[in-house]
């Protein structure tokens, strides 16, 4: 069947349901697409530091004081910081939000078991979390970037939001990077969770700062590669 335009009014199956798709003829491959719509999920540096500074004020705070009270309020303290000087700038305060999130739930875990290791629990169930679901998604070749792809054409994503699994393409790809991720994640996974269970707060932290957007950013580098040297075809059947 002849692949429908859905900018023409009407245009539909055989059974005349309308056929919602993206105009993706901007882009000449899949990597290309993706390029275009992962650049916007990225905070730069900037994020990068704002989501460290934080944790390492906890680590430095606890090694120096063992104090968990006084190590949580400074940690804090730092994400308020660099919330009012975002609100100055009248920047984009989302990453302080995030940083902001992760604080608290920290701090619960932390304050209700009485133990500083705690506060390193939620990032890493997070992690854990993260890793099945990306390691679901790909097996059943629901991969999770194509859903990036998806809420990225938001007038298609409203009529269809599985309409990117027509282009193979797009779901080979956004597999292979999904692949880095769940590499990423083993390998905190692997280093965390001993130093969990050692009770060795100061690695921990020292450990959750250097497997953090540093390690995200070498991972960042991996999908890059991908989606440089890559030139997978959007539609093979696609006329230009």
């Amino acid at each position: 069947m002849a692949d429908v335009d859905a900018s023409v009014p009407g245009a539909g199956d055989a059974d005349g349901v309308v056929r919602s798709e993206a105009d993706l003829r901007r882009y000449d491959t899949v990597e290309e697409l993706l390029r275009d719509k992962l650049s916007e999920a990225l905070g730069g540096w900037r994020g990068a530091v704002e989501s460290a500074v934080p944790t390492l004020a906890f680590a430095l705070v606890w090694a120096r004081t063992e104090n968990l009270r006084t190590a949580l309020v400074v940690a804090g303290v730092c994400v308020a910081v660099l919330l009012v000087v975002r609100l100055v700038q009248r920047q984009d305060p989302r990453f302080i939000a995030y940083a902001a999130a992760g604080v608290a739930i920290s701090a619960f875990f932390a304050l209700r078991s009485g133990k500083a290791e705690d506060a390193f629990l939620p990032g890493m169930l997070q992690n854990a979390g993260l890793l099945v679901l990306l390691l679901v998604t790909n097996l059943t070749r629901w991969p999770l970037f194509g859903f990036v792809v998806g809420v990225a054409e938001p007038e298609a994503f409203a009529e269809n939001p599985t309409w990117w699994r027509r282009h193979p393409g797009i779901v080979t790809v956004a597999a292979r990077l999904a692949w880095v991720l769940i590499a990423l994640n083993v390998v905190r996974l692997a280093i965390m969770v001993p130093l969990y269970l050692a009770e060795q707060v100061a690695a921990l932290g020292v450990a959750k700062v250097v497997l953090g957007w540093p390690a995200y950013l070498l991972g960042i580098t991996a999908m890059g590669a991908i989606l440089l040297r890559g030139h997978t075809p959007i539609d093979p059947n696609r006329t230009a």
